[in-house]
């Protein structure tokens, strides 16, 4: 949301998706049955600091930081809001008054705060809880819409792959030492997740699609969606067919560590200082592109996943359930969750930020990777993502002077001849054979392997990945 766009969103007033509140020192009482009701319906902007009439008021200095605190804390507790929901507060200035702004999207869950479910309408938020029909029928456009929320059940814990568990409770910790998950056993921590449903139209309770996927065995998944599979290819010289490929038909947590492990294999990277710390620009791309590939999937349809990288792009496609058509506008759009549950576990284990951070992070880093580049978000039936690549130029021989020198500082000692062809080769080629490099030397294959472990030892190069279908890394340091 920028600047401009919170102003239009305030000049047009109060509606189902718009609500606005004065909040001058505290929060608002009633702020989270809005947010509720904005959850259950189709989503909405929640603004701070203005009055009904649309008159900015602004939040006081010294309160909007308890503000912002008071809302992501009860958020996240499922006492307050139940089942939680991850939320992000931005501060702007209108006018010289801050203003704080809280975009909501619409969950594939029903939401209740305080033990009460709440509806939204032109009117405002309205109670739900005691109408039983206005309730079964929110569960059911829920149950409809989303198909993530599928119920299979026939299906049972062991049904699960328990390595992930200890796995995803790392990366959860990683994120927040003091991460519910942290507290609960497995079968609690799929419930606790909304992973584990109750239809309230038939009855029916059970693990859903969005368990099965996150968390299920690969042959359980191939039972229930046997047209599942993410394509990763690589088309740079076989233009007709590719040079390398991996068929990925297994759960989203390990289908993104090979489609991560895949680009750093065939992608160059671009390191950046970004304030103290040193970043990869690939990997902060890749991140976003892939995360919103697996998560914004509808995986109901039989078309395939696709990673593709050629000479000039890389670029994914998935089927969409799409909000719009055509060419994203990355200051203009509203983000849409396509599969709410998945895309809070990613988030839970910081595979991915706050909804719509992709697309901003994805302009934001695309401008270093190839210089003044811009990305494409092209939504319709498939979506599509393309990321310009910059060219890889091997090096010529006065970098490679260079790098020995910067190599023997490094050591206190330059390197061998044979030592340094072995550095070039494999920056010119990274999945160069020991074979190859025993030809292009003219030495031994065994003479090869003892420079590549006197390389290794030096911290110079390391392997990455299996003998046959690795690849070579000169260590950027």
């Amino acid at each position: 949301m920028t600047e401009d766009r919170l102003k239009e969103v305030i000049q047009k007033g109060e509606g189902v998706e718009v609500e606005f509140k004065t909040s001058l020192f505290k929060l608002n009482k009633n702020v989270f049955e809005t947010i509720c009701a904005f959850l259950n319906r189709r989503g909405g902007h929640l603004i701070l600091g203005v009055e009904d009439s649309g008159g900015i008021e602004g939040v006081l200095d010294d309160s909007i930081q308890k503000i912002i605190d008071s809302i992501v804390t009860s958020a996240n507790n499922p006492k307050k809001l139940n089942p939680p929901f991850y939320l992000s507060p931005n501060v702007f200035q209108l006018g010289g008054k801050n203003v704080i702004h809280l975009h909501v999207p619409e969950s594939s869950q029903v939401h209740q705060t305080n033990g009460r479910i709440y509806d939204r309408n032109e009117d405002g938020d309205f109670d739900i809880t005691g109408q039983n029909d206005l309730v079964t029928q929110l569960y059911i456009r829920k149950q409809s819409t989303y198909s993530e929320n599928n119920i299979y059940p026939v299906l049972t814990f062991s049904d699960f792959n328990q390595t992930l568990f200890p796995r995803i409770r790392r990366l959860a910790n990683n994120e927040r030492p003091d991460h519910p998950w942290m507290e609960v056993n497995d079968e609690e921590l799929m419930r606790l997740s909304g992973l584990f449903r109750t239809d309230y139209q038939t009855g029916t309770e059970g693990y859903t699609l969005a368990a099965v996927l996150l968390l299920g065995k690969d042959e359980v998944i191939r039972d229930i969606l046997p047209h599942y599979k993410t394509d990763a290819i690589l088309r740079k010289e076989n233009t007709d067919r590719y040079d390398d490929r991996e068929d990925i038909r297994t759960n989203l947590i390990d289908s993104y560590d090979r489609l991560m492990a895949f680009a750093r294999k065939h992608l160059p990277d671009r390191f950046y200082q970004e304030g103290d710390q040193r970043i990869s620009i690939r990997d902060r791309i890749f991140r976003e592109v892939i995360a919103n590939c697996l998560i914004h999937r509808e995986f109901t349809n039989a078309y395939p996943a696709k990673f593709l990288i050629e000479n000039d792009k890389a670029y994914t496609e998935n089927w969409n359930r799409p909000h719009g058509a055509g060419l994203i506008d990355p200051d203009r759009f509203s983000p849409y969750p396509k599969n709410p549950v998945i895309a809070r576990f990613f988030r839970e284990i910081g595979r991915v930020d706050e909804l719509g951070s992709g697309v901003r992070n994805t302009y934001k880093y695309c401008r270093i990777y190839k210089k003044d580049s811009k990305p494409e978000f092209i939504e319709k039936d498939v979506f599509k993502t393309i990321v310009p690549i910059p060219e890889i130029t091997p090096p010529t021989n006065f970098q490679v002077k260079v790098l020995d020198q910067k190599l023997g500082e490094k050591l206190g000692e330059k390197l061998g001849e044979n030592e340094l062809q072995i550095v070039e080769l494999i920056w010119k080629d990274s999945k160069i054979s020991i074979t190859d490099m025993s030809e292009k030397i003219g030495i031994s294959t065994t003479a090869i392997e003892n420079n590549i472990k006197k390389l290794k030892k030096k911290g110079i190069i390391k392997r990455v990945g299996p003998a046959k279908g690795g690849y070579w890394e000169v260590l950027e340091d």
